[in-house]
């Protein structure tokens, strides 16, 4: 019956070609269709991602935060990335290269492992000796890569202004698109250093005196917070809200891409299935119409030994070749289609990103549903063919 099948397929192309041009006129504009829409909302989606800051969630005034209260927030899955803040003015330091003229005033930033704004760096600081520079730091400072610079932190302790100096390497100065502030990323042991030394207690690790610390668990007053994906961002900002903690985050313009993703999800959907049931409907009403025109010839083989199961396949078989051929030719005019928007509208609009693309798991889902409608569009012209009777081949011979 396969062979048959195709052998006839063949034989009338004519009319294959007519069903083959008429599903690829149906395929090839929701593709295209497709690939704008999963262009955009990607190109749009991913501009977020991309930015670290559309992920931060940024607490509003001061809390009180403890370490455990910090760790269980770490080992949420919907959480990239948490460390602790100290106080804006504690969290400063003074540093002084020899090749700028003056000191530089830098805000210190605690970083670890897995930092969005650090990413894709070999090395983060792990030791009180180590910093990144921000770019604006390291021009400022007129230092590079494996500089090493002089940090200092002053203090007024027992009505003495007391000055130290800490010898610092940059092991690495991070792109201007991190930040534009004069900021140092060193680590949570320098960051919480620095607070201790300016609240008038010691510092073992670096000999830096004071009174002793007697605090048993520490209590941070703020967070640097992202959200593992943009999409985390609006559950994580209600839990918080929950906990009493006040936060802002850029909630309103990721809604807005969701809220077009859906939108144009929507649009694409009614389309898709309103040409997908008129191709079906058509293309079943034409295997019907092929059935009854080839009534005499489906008969013959019933009367020579085929059973109704082995006829039911000869219409299936011949809407697969047409779901296949049909869908092939609607790639090939889509991937035309997609070079021309992507190469002449795409630079008009100023856009930097594919308009139109598709991925390659997009092209299997489309050959499927494709199928599955051409093989109930076919159970129509099977339902007939299995009803024909070796008599009616009888008669017409």
């Amino acid at each position: 019956m396969v062979r048959l099948s195709f052998r006839d397929y063949s034989h009338e192309w004519r009319m294959s070609g007519c069903f083959i041009f008429a599903l690829a006129s149906v395929l090839a504009p929701m593709m295209i269709l497709f690939g704008l829409k999963f262009g955009i909302v990607s190109t749009m989606v991913d501009g977020l991602v991309e930015n670290p800051t559309n992920r931060e969630i940024r607490p509003i005034g001061s809390g009180r935060y403890t370490q455990e209260w910090i760790e269980d927030f770490r080992n949420r899955d919907d959480i990239e990335f948490i460390i602790p803040k100290t106080r804006a003015l504690a969290a400063t330091m003074q540093l002084k290269s020899e090749t700028a003229p003056r000191i530089l005033s830098t805000e210190l930033l605690a970083t670890a492992d897995r930092d969005p704004l650090l990413a894709g760096m070999e090395k983060l600081p792990a030791s009180y000796n180590q910093v990144i520079l921000s770019q604006s730091a390291a021009k400022k400072l007129k230092v590079e890569q494996g500089d090493q610079i002089d940090a200092s932190l002053a203090r007024q302790f027992q009505g003495k202004r007391e000055r130290v100096h800490l010898p610092v390497t940059v092991i690495d100065i991070a792109s201007a698109a991190v930040t534009s502030r004069n900021v140092a990323f060193v680590s949570l042991d320098l960051l919480v250093a620095t607070e201790q030394f300016k609240d008038g207690r010691e510092v073992p690790d670096l000999n830096w005196s004071g009174d002793s610390d007697d605090a048993e668990s520490r209590i941070f007053p703020s967070f640097r917070l992202y959200a593992h994906s943009i999409y985390d961002v609006e559950n994580i900002v209600t839990k918080l809200e929950k906990q009493g903690v006040r936060v802002k985050a850029n909630v309103a313009e990721i809604e807005t891409v969701q809220s077009i993703d859906q939108n144009l999800s929507v649009i694409f959907w009614i389309i898709a299935c309103v040409g997908a049931a008129g191709f079906a409907f058509s293309l079943g009403a034409s295997l019907w119409a092929n059935v009854d025109r080839k009534s005499k010839e489906l008969s013959v083989l019933r009367l020579i030994g085929f059973r109704s199961f082995v006829i039911v396949l000869f219409p299936v078989l011949q809407s697969c070749y047409t779901g296949i051929l049909g869908w092939l030719t609607a790639v090939l005019v889509y991937l035309g289609f997609e070079q021309l928007i992507n190469r002449f509208l795409a630079p008009r609009l100023n856009l930097h990103h594919s308009l139109c693309y598709l991925l390659a798991e997009h092209f299997f889902w489309a050959l499927g549903l494709t199928m599955i409608a051409a093989i109930i569009a076919a159970i129509l012209g099977g339902l007939r063919a299995s009803a024909m009777e070796p008599s009616d081949g009888l008669r017409d011979i």
